[in-house]
């Protein structure tokens, strides 16, 4: 009886290991928008971190551009410069000015945000990078801001990240980066928000890259760890086995 647990513990084991493997290999295969710290509050300004994958076989990423909506009325923004590549932030006149909660006005307003590799830069199917930004003010009326992305290819092909998620909804094949905001805080104030915006964009910068090799380096320790019991088990089964044949072998010996 012993034997045939010995057996299923191990067959478990490796089966747990290699599927802990196979999930640490699964991966976003989409452009997402991510917060790393504080959630943007409306009306605030916003640290965002854009990670793009490269998928395309045969193909490398040459140009990632995201799109501000002009509605949103975002008057600043800043790129974190990013070895390799150049940023161009493209500002547009808006048909009619927005007035903010603090009185001002803007005129225009970012409408998107390209980053261009130099050669040599681009990335391949295997490749990912993420672009930081630092913008505001948010707009006050909307509960979630969306970033339309357009991925080029050096082929010349171009995959647009544009389809809106719908609330509860399922998400669609190419859903648009969005980054949700929360209530703004009574007594909150532009200076605060500017000051959040800044302190939170250089932040962003420092543990960007460190908190995604955690993520990747963490997902592989547990798939391997995984396969190690997973063989440790099966080891241990086969050396069940072993032995209660040679006490089978053995005269007067347990059946």
């Amino acid at each position: 009886m012993s034997q045939h647990v010995f057996k299923r513990a191990g067959f478990l084991a490796a089966t747990v290991g290699v599927a802990g493997l196979l999930g640490a290999g699964v991966a976003s295969a989409h452009v997402t928008a991510n917060v790393y710290g504080s959630q943007p509050t409306k009306g605030g300004y916003a640290a965002v971190v854009f990670r793009v994958p490269s998928e395309e076989p045969n193909t490398m990423t040459t140009k990632v551009t995201v799109d501000f909506k002009a509605d949103y009325g975002i008057g600043s923004v800043r790129t974190k410069p990013l070895p390799g590549w150049t940023a161009e932030v493209t500002k547009s006149k808006l048909p009619a000015p927005i007035t903010k909660d603090n009185g001002t006005q803007i005129t225009e307003a970012v409408t998107a945000v390209t980053w261009t590799a130099q050669p040599g830069n681009e990335l391949k199917a295997t490749d990912y990078q993420e672009f930081s930004v630092s913008f505001g003010p948010l707009p006050t009326n909307v509960d979630e801001v969306e970033f339309p992305a357009h991925q080029t290819y050096s082929d010349g092909k171009v995959v647009d990240w544009n389809q809106p998620t719908p609330p509860g909804g399922e998400e669609p094949e190419h859903p648009a980066p969005a980054v949700k905001l929360a209530a703004k805080a009574t007594g909150d104030g532009d200076d605060d928000h500017a000051a959040m915006g800044a302190n939170t964009a250089s932040t962003t910068g420092e543990h960007t890259e460190a908190a995604a090799s955690t993520s990747d380096s963490t997902a592989r320790w547990l798939g391997g760890a995984g396969l190690l019991v997973g063989a440790i088990g099966l080891g241990v089964g086969a050396g069940a086995t072993i032995r209660a044949r040679k006490a089978t072998a053995k005269p007067g010996g347990n059946s």
